[in-house]
């Protein structure tokens, strides 16, 4: 029989020999088994326990069996009810384990060996013999749920967190806590939606109602459903457009600003210039008037201290 190399046991003929069968032997103990080696798949399925084996081909047969080792990839498919152990030979040598199966894992190892490689369900994994021991390849696919612990950072494609409500830049919950100042885009003035007013916003939409109002102040603190009504000062003035008077005196202005009325209010009297006169009411009475050389008329008696 001829030599056999020492990784693939590839067969190595020797000058003048194989006599009428060279070919076969070529075929049988060479190609057939770089085929395997290079693009072979040999699968087995369900449970049990399996020891991979060099075998070595001959003039008359392959001898590649269903547990020849040289195959490049092993696969496993069906269903596994616990770790489905395979051995491989202790030589140099590359495998790409494919764990196709269900429910169980695949622990691929040399004979003898303290730690096989672990391929969960429905991942895969190049493994080598590194002299020693089989060891995973690293830069295969990984198994987000079995073999990823710890966070996942946000460069990595993960959200940074462990909880559903998430922290910092990653906010997962409906109804989340921020904490730092967050920012949001500021809505246009007199928005009216559910979108988030931004304290821009709300400056912007107090100045929009009053440029004269300045602060609002309440001592004690407003009280909660049911307690008493507290003490609210108000500093500026509030438009007559906004429902205010347009002054600090408690007075009304029937138009234009303060300083170019046509007419003062307050609850029962208004002071209106009509032709040059001005014109004193008590409700829709006139009670007194005043004309431009300042003589005073009045409706009834003028109670009157000092020289007149």
């Amino acid at each position: 029989m001829a030599a056999t190399t020492g990784q693939l046991g590839l067969v190595t003929p020797t000058q003048g020999t194989l006599s009428g069968t060279w070919g076969d032997t070529v075929n049988n103990g060479i190609t057939e088994y770089v085929n395997i080696a290079i693009a072979g798949t040999l699968s087995f399925a369900g449970d049990g326990a399996i020891t991979l084996t060099n075998t070595t081909g001959s003039s008359s047969a392959s001898n590649i069996g269903s547990t020849t080792a040289q195959y490049m990839v092993i696969r496993v498919t069906g269903t596994l009810t616990g770790t489905k152990t395979i051995t491989g030979p202790s030589y140099s040598k590359i495998y790409l384990v494919d764990n196709a199966a269900t429910g169980g894992s695949v622990a691929f190892q040399r004979s003898g060996q303290i730690t096989p490689v672990t391929v969960t369900a429905g991942t895969r994994a190049f493994v080598y013999y590194n002299g020693t021991d089989y060891v995973a390849i690293a830069g295969g696919l990984i198994d987000l749920t079995s073999q990823v612990t710890g966070v996942l950072p946000v460069a990595n494609g993960g959200t940074g967190v462990t909880t559903s409500t998430g922290t910092g830049n990653t906010v997962l919950s409906a109804s989340p806590t921020l904490t730092g100042t967050p920012l949001a885009p500021t809505a246009a003035v007199n928005t009216n939606t559910t979108q988030i007013a931004t304290t821009a916003f709300v400056q912007t939409q107090i100045g929009a109602i009053s440029s004269g109002v300045t602060s609002v102040t309440a001592s004690p603190p407003l009280a909660s459903s049911g307690g008493a009504t507290p003490n609210i000062t108000l500093s500026g003035a509030l438009p007559i457009a906004n429902g205010g008077t347009g002054n600090i005196y408690g007075i009304a202005v029937s138009a234009g600003s303060a300083t170019t009325a046509g007419s003062v209010a307050t609850t029962n009297f208004t002071i209106s210039e009509v032709g040059g006169v001005l014109v004193f009411k008590y409700g829709a009475t006139t009670i007194a008037t005043m004309d431009s050389t300042g003589n005073l008329t009045t409706l009834n008696n003028m109670t009157a201290y000092g020289s007149i």
